[in-house]
């Protein structure tokens, strides 16, 4: 994950010099986010596949409209341990909490439809990783599994305005390739990707305008 971060970091550093100051922009992120891609997994555990998401992103602009841009999000939902059968007939709770954690880190490369217009439409895409971790406690004692994956990431949205703040609105869909799946309610699902869909607000400043 550091790595991945510093990475992008590192990109956007090598480029700005060819971008000038008008092109930078910075946004906060708040909105929902579905483990889409885990839906029956994250039902039984959670009661439900979404909730809360939020992070930020920095975007450097090259030209009137392509851009690159490097974000993160946190997402989290508390849940408990189930057992489910082989037929999945039915989600027995287990009463031992569970807390998942999911935090991707990426870099995209989008594109502008009207830069110069008050309304601004882009598409985007990229990659990243994506660090997994869930906690859980059995009879008190509290265990701790972390991992991280490649994830990749594909963004849509618009914002709205011209001066040095914005307003906007952006849908991304995520692919976690083999996060989960190879025991427990994952494995009965046949679910073995985390990511999903997740659409937020966006608050976005622009110094240089």
């Amino acid at each position: 994950m550091k790595r991945v971060a510093s990475a992008v970091a590192l990109a956007l550093l090598l480029l700005s010099p060819m971008a000038s100051a008008a092109d930078w922009a910075i946004a906060g992120d708040a909105g929902y986010h579905d483990l889409t891609n885990a839906t029956n997994s994250a039902r039984a555990i959670f009661g439900n596949s979404g909730g809360f998401t939020a992070g930020g992103l920095l975007r450097v602009g090259f030209g009137p409209s392509w851009f690159v841009g490097a974000g993160g999000r946190y997402f989290s939902r508390k849940g408990e341990r189930v057992f489910v059968p082989p037929d999945k007939s039915a989600v027995f709770k287990l009463g031992h909490p569970l807390t998942l954690n999911v935090v991707p880190v990426y870099g995209l490369i989008g594109y502008r439809f009207s830069p110069s217009s008050r309304f601004d439409p882009y598409l985007a895409i990229g990659g990243g990783a994506t660090k997994h971790t869930e906690k859980s406690t059995i009879a008190g004692l509290t265990e701790t599994e972390t991992q991280t994956k490649a994830s990749g990431h594909f963004a849509g949205g618009v914002e709205y305005g011209l001066g040095n703040f914005r307003v906007g609105a952006e849908a991304m869909y995520s692919v976690v390739p083999n996060t989960i799946g190879l025991g427990g309610v994952s494995k009965v699902y046949g679910e073995k990707d985390i990511g999903g869909f997740s659409i937020v607000g966006r608050l976005v400043f622009t110094p240089g305008h």
